[in-house]
């Protein structure tokens, strides 16, 4: 007979008819629970591991959209042209994005987003390190060129892998996540080329900025992150019927995400002259304002990614968010409001356009064919490359027409039509389930 004392340390002890040692503070229950969570602990560790992988690469493209027009002053000066020269690189890179986004989403989808990812962080890196190497108005225009081929790859490939291996329950939040990793990016290059310049000159602050490409590129080895592609439309050994890519769905969306690069673009871009010249707003305040805008979208991502969680309806969250903004924008259009009231109703907007984007993305993926969410977020993203093609050109029509009111009124009216659009395209998954008998393969 065995026996065994209580102690502190509450070893484990033998029972009769029990295949293994009891615990006092469970026993087999506690140890067969362990068991059971552990493989559940370990897809969550690996989602967590996912996100942040696939967000840090989503920083990397907005650090690398924003490094060259913040050394414009440096290339204005070592090329000897002018802004129109300048602004001419950028057209060119959204040009490329533009034409780019669809076909890397076949791409994703065919060879594999994790490849596609990798060779978009090397390509825009190299592009950076070509130019601080070869500085030259040629390899500007040539490096552009390449960046907009880079970062065509980005939408597609990470939400093609996020859309395959996150938690659906959670789906909306690692969308947020990811959002805000790239607004974050854009919002720090500033002050990373800044210090970067003061440290290696204009020529290696493009070097080091691109060298960053490359370098997370081998983290993401490193890490070892999933990969999704249309592989994924096996289920069960056999393969899911091929779908049309092309939906009147996915074609109202990318007419939905043109509208919101409208319907932001115009305040990011021009707010700030138009808050001074037809407001009458000082320099500080109107910057001030501006930067509640733009800091508190990045806030409201966040908030989206909570709120997407929680409702399938994401057509009527964007409809219902956009529609209060359009009403708060207006306001700003028609009324000369003091310094304090302004800032708070640019940061209400702001919050109020973050909140929509986990929502806007949810409503992608719900509208994708299984194992084309690659193609599906490539072919919406158009729209933005589009609506950043625009939108200088519109606003700054706008300013030239003496009409500053109109920046804020303009992006009114693509408000509104962003709302009616959103309510188009809000179907349930139960809706699509009962309508497509191949919707259950796009289910996680």
């Amino acid at each position: 007979m065995q026996r065994y004392s209580w102690t502190n340390n509450r070893q484990p002890v033998v029972l009769a008819g029990l295949a293994g040692p009891y615990h006092p503070d469970g026993g087999l229950i506690s140890e067969m629970v362990d068991v059971l969570a552990a493989p559940q602990h370990a897809r969550t560790d690996a989602s967590l591991r996912t996100l942040a992988a696939i967000s840090t690469a989503h920083w990397v493209s907005h650090f690398h959209l924003m490094a060259l027009p913040m050394l414009f002053p440096f290339l204005k000066e070592q090329l000897g042209v002018g802004y129109i020269e300048l602004g001419f690189a950028l057209t060119v890179f959204a040009v490329v994005s533009g034409l780019t986004q669809a076909p890397m989403g076949y791409l994703a989808d065919h060879i594999g987003a994790r490849k596609t990812l990798l060779m978009g962080l090397t390509l825009g890196g190299l592009a950076l390190i070509m130019l601080g190497l070869h500085l030259s108005y040629p390899f500007l225009i040539a490096s552009a060129v390449l960046l907009g081929l880079a970062n065509s790859v980005y939408h597609p490939a990470n939400y093609a892998i996020l859309s395959a291996h996150m938690d659906a329950a959670r789906m909306g939040r690692a969308f947020s996540v990811h959002t805000f990793a790239g607004f974050l990016g854009g919002a720090v290059t500033p002050a990373i080329v800044a210090a970067l310049v003061t440290v290696t000159g204009g020529h290696g602050a493009l070097i080091v900025a691109g060298a960053v490409g490359p370098l997370v590129a081998l983290l993401l080895v490193v890490v070892g992150i999933p990969d999704a592609s249309a592989a994924d439309r096996k289920i069960d050994g056999v393969h899911a019927p091929q779908q049309s890519i092309v939906t009147p769905t996915l074609i109202v969306l990318t007419i939905f995400f043109m509208l919101l690069s409208l319907s932001s673009a115009g305040i990011g871009n021009f707010g700030l002259v138009a808050l001074m010249s037809g407001y009458g707003a000082s320099f500080s305040s109107a910057n001030f304002a501006l930067t509640a805008f733009l800091g508190s979208s990045a806030i409201g991502v966040l908030a989206g990614g909570l709120l997407a969680d929680r409702t399938d309806r994401h057509g009527q969250v964007a409809a219902a968010c956009f529609a209060v903004n359009a009403a708060i924008v207006l306001v700003i259009a028609t009324v000369s409001l003091p310094s304090l009231l302004l800032t708070a109703a640019m940061a209400s907007a702001g919050f109020l356009g973050g909140v929509i984007a986990p929502s806007r993305d949810m409503l992608v993926r719900n509208a994708a064919p299984a194992g084309a969410a690659g193609r599906a977020f490539g072919i919406v993203s158009t729209g933005f490359n589009l609506g950043g093609i625009v939108s200088p050109l519109l606003f700054g029509w706008i300013m030239d027409q003496n009409s500053p009111h109109w920046v804020f009124g303009a992006s009114v009216v693509f408000m509104i039509l962003t709302v009616l659009l959103a309510l188009v395209t809000d179907r349930s998954p139960q809706e699509r389930t009962s309508e497509d008998p191949d919707a259950r393969l796009m289910q996680p």
